[in-house]
């Protein structure tokens, strides 16, 4: 059986994940942040269908708590062999306030996280494995408020397509996801339903995107089907760019 480890898995994308990838027979990994609650019910949602699970807490922007976590792991289930990177935080502030701590925040965990994660995947996931890192389809809107989460997306892609070079011989795949708006707390938080509706009115299809929108494309990226795909930003959105 191989192996997914899923970050961010208490939140409503790296949940709804986990348990794709568990339906389609991994193991999991899912990791969180602060509560287990969330995590501890993908956990067992997983089980409850027979499936094989465990949840382990890091701080995904200190070095050697990621490092423990793909050691628990590797030590749970013997290999790693595709890893998603989902887990963010989206605090949203004007640039002119100048909040250095709310910016600070943001790029240590979603770009500073991602790098690290990335670091021992690139270490421990196996030979032909799949790495999944998280964008954002916000990064071509420029949207007021989200200089900082914007720029730690940026990084992202970039780190993304750097990997990709480095893990080539290995026929690792590493790509990235760009989902656009997803109705997920994340997202919704602080946004009242005006806001929300003229963002719908923003995607083509005419609506805010599902979970299930961005798993089954997750899924796919982690397949045998997918071993050409390499190096891309997937943007998942709708038509919302």
């Amino acid at each position: 059986m191989k192996t997914a480890l899923v970050t961010g898995a208490s939140g409503g994308i790296g949940g709804a994940i986990a348990k794709r990838l568990a339906a389609n027979g991994f193991a999991v990994v899912a990791h969180y942040s602060g509560s287990s609650d969330k995590a501890d019910q993908a956990v067992a949602a997983i089980q409850k269908t027979g499936g094989k699970a465990i949840a382990i807490a890091a701080d995904i922007s200190k070095p050697e708590e990621v490092k423990q976590l793909f050691l628990a792991g590797k030590e749970a289930f013997g290999s790693i062999d595709a890893v998603v990177n989902t887990a963010g935080v989206m605090p949203l502030a004007p640039i002119a306030k100048g909040d250095i701590d709310a910016f600070d925040k943001v790029i240590a965990i979603n770009l500073r996280g991602s790098y690290l994660v990335m670091s021992e995947a690139a270490n421990h996931v196996e030979d032909g494995g799949r790495i999944v890192l998280f964008s954002s389809s916000v990064v071509a809107k420029s949207f007021p408020g989200y200089g900082a989460y914007i720029a730690s997306k940026e990084g992202v892609e970039g780190l993304t397509r750097v990997l990709a070079n480095e893990l080539g011989e290995r026929k690792i795949t590493v790509n990235a996801v760009a989902p656009g708006p997803v109705a997920t707390e994340l997202f919704l938080k602080g946004k009242s339903d005006e806001q929300i509706g003229a963002m719908a009115k923003m995607v083509p299809l005419g609506r805010i995107g599902e979970t299930a929108d961005i798993e089954g494309v997750v899924s796919f990226l982690v397949s045998k089907d997918a071993g050409w795909i390499n190096g891309q930003v997937i943007r998942v959105n709708g038509g919302f760019v």
